[in-house]
């Protein structure tokens, strides 16, 4: 089955206020960044954070170990939320498509919209959210 990109505020809401596993692309320990505060929001929430940053492997954030790929995880999540920039998406695409399982969801924050990879993840069967905050849209859906 294809996937498809979602817009619709049903749809966000399906995914967001039910989530309960979120692995971080680009998980930062800086509390300044979004790639922080955004998922200490989710976190404080009662979501369970699976941070992946090559450059922070030996960290521990949302008490959980940093991994340096996505395919590393080895377990099921919810959705995958992108903190990269679009002109890194490309080299990320085979390390999301090496999950096991596939992640349902491939959510891309807001700023970061990239066609050729969401039509990539789609034709695996990955839907996919562009240009959007999860905190921003999880505050305004599911509060």
């Amino acid at each position: 089955m294809r996937g498809r990109e979602l817009t619709s505020d049903e749809q966000l809401r399906a995914v967001l206020c039910h989530a309960r596993t979120i692995a971080v692309l680009g998980a930062h320990d800086e509390p300044s960044r979004p790639a922080f505060y955004v998922p200490q929001y989710l976190y404080e929430r009662g979501c369970r954070i699976l941070p992946v940053n090559p450059r922070r492997v030996g960290y521990t954030l949302w008490g959980q170990p940093v991994r340096a790929t996505l395919a590393e995880l080895g377990e099921p999540v919810d959705f995958v939320d992108v903190f990269r920039a679009a002109k890194w998406l490309p080299d990320h695409v085979d390390d999301l498509l090496a999950m096991r399982p596939l992640p349902p969801l491939v959510w891309l924050q807001l700023g970061v919209r990239h066609d050729a990879v969401c039509r990539r993840l789609c034709d695996a069967g990955i839907d996919v959210v562009q240009d959007r905050c999860a905190m921003a849209e999880h505050r305004r859906l599911c509060s």
